[in-house]
């Protein structure tokens, strides 16, 4: 997330909490397709990180990116951690080990993410190279420890890197070793937002197994397709998973309102600076929990909008829904995700298909084959098959989606050219973490150093 809420109208009751997502409800011709993308700074010559200040730096890449982009700067603390688009049309930030990412601007077609995504990283390289830096993409950190890697000088990940370690075993994993691509995706109305949810929530692991491209941890195979789905099994229980109130029938906005509420925030913002509230729920705070810190005040709009930010569920509802499940990888990859969700959920036809491919599923089922396939992948056991086979009918129906949505780029061809990569795994049975392994232990040597050229933007 680029820039944390400002937003101080007051709350005066817990229906406005439920009320603030249900603001997110808009016609179909208004849904758009935000794209975000975290990607790994290394430096070229020894595959050592980046830090963040410095001649060959992160801030120097920042600040070069300001000039070229003319985007605003995001000051915390006085440091500079990230850009926005004064339009609204995108911001690049720092995740906590210094993953450098770009949120894209909500766009139409996938055509369209693909060439933003392109254009960010073709004026990513421009700078970064003369300094000696490059790009990873992939979904963890192949080769440094916790202790060689970088922090950023953002006060919320301050906050949450002293948190972690007490609610979860690989918390400070998660925030520092990890990158992914995500899509932001609209809803219409409380219904809408249900049915999307769901199968988003149902088909996320899918998404995990599809993208699966990190099975290195300090330059060594870790037995995992995705080591950075496995974080997420033990970062912080309160606040990420699978959730089950979202299958039931009746599911709405005021359930995850009252699922967050009862969530430990992490902080609230007053002046600029943040204040830590990791030890209070937001419901806490909402009966008065602060009355007596003399910054804090009253709760409002901003708070409650930074909250929902700090909760990591495999779908994430804010105004709009985020997809979590994916690991970071290539351009392709980039423009993959965001099209088979979109194929999925933004056509009628195929969203009523997928509902109907998981109308079944329990939460249980769920939760198991989503705490099988960091290690299973699309080998992961799934009713009387494997989750290759769902994974095949959800690509199909997706496909489908996109076509209908007949959307094309100049040389006439519709979305559904952004599954390619997607049907290729399928087809071989080979994701970027098995590709990956089989270099590993073949031409690569044994070493993990040739990822960083192999992998590079």
């Amino acid at each position: 997330m680029a820039r944390d809420t400002t937003d101080e109208t007051t709350i005066s009751g817990i229906e406005e909490l439920a009320g603030y997502l249900a603001k997110g409800c808009k016609p179909q011709e208004r849904w758009r397709i935000g794209t975000e993308h975290e990607k790994f700074p290394y430096f070229i010559k020894d595959n050592s990180p980046v830090p963040y200040e410095g001649a060959q730096s992160i801030c120097v890449i920042l600040e070069a990116m300001q000039q070229r982009l003319g985007w605003d700067p995001i000051i915390d603390e006085g440091k500079l951690i990230g850009l926005v688009n004064p339009e609204g049309q995108g911001a690049i930030s720092l995740e906590p080990g210094g993953q450098f990412e770009l949120s894209g601007a909500p766009l139409q077609t996938i055509h369209q993410t693909y060439a933003e995504a392109s254009r960010h990283l073709q004026t990513v390289r421009d700078i970064s190279a003369p300094l000696g830096i490059g790009f990873l993409g992939m979904g963890g950190s192949p080769k440094w420890s916790l202790a060689e890697t970088p922090a950023m000088p953002k006060s919320r990940y301050a906050i949450m890197t002293g948190y972690m370690p007490k609610v979860g075993t690989q918390g400070l994993d998660m925030m520092y070793r990890t990158s992914t691509i995500q899509v932001n995706l609209d809803f219409s109305s409380e219904t809408d937002m249900r049915h999307k949810m769901q199968v988003g929530m149902k088909l996320q692991s899918v998404a995990t197994a599809l993208f699966a491209s990190s099975p290195f941890t300090e330059g060594k195979p870790n037995g995992l397709q995705s080591w950075r789905s496995d974080i997420w099994r033990d970062t912080d229980n309160n606040r990420s998973g699978v959730l089950p109130f979202v299958f039931s029938e009746r599911f709405g906005f005021a359930d995850y309102a009252n699922w967050a509420l009862d969530v430990p925030m992490y902080f609230i913002m007053r002046g600029g600076h943040y204040i830590d509230c990791t030890h209070i729920t937001f419901r806490q705070f909402m009966d008065g929990a602060l009355k007596d810190h003399p910054a804090a005040g009253k709760p409002n709009i901003g708070d409650w909008a930074n909250h929902l930010s700090t909760l990591f569920p495999e779908v994430r509802l804010k105004r709009f829904l985020e997809m979590r499940g994916a690991d970071g990888g290539p351009l392709a990859h980039i423009a993959a995700l965001p099209a088979f969700w979109a194929g999925l959920l933004y056509d009628k036809d195929a969203l009523n298909a997928a509902l109907d491919l998981t109308k079944d599923w329990t939460f249980e089922q769920v939760r198991d084959m989503r705490n099988g396939v960091p290690a299973g992948g699309l080998n992961t056991p799934f009713g009387k098959g494997k989750l290759a086979d769902i994974a095949r009918q959800a690509v199909e129906i997706s496909a489908k989606g996109l076509k209908n949505r007949a959307l094309a780029d100049a040389h006439g061809r519709d979305e559904s050219i952004y599954l390619e990569p997607l049907q290729a795994v399928l087809a071989t049975g080979k994701t970027l973490s098995t590709q990956m392994l089989a270099h590993f232990n073949s031409d690569w040597g044994g070493s993990v150093e040739p990822v960083f050229q192999a992998y590079a933007y």
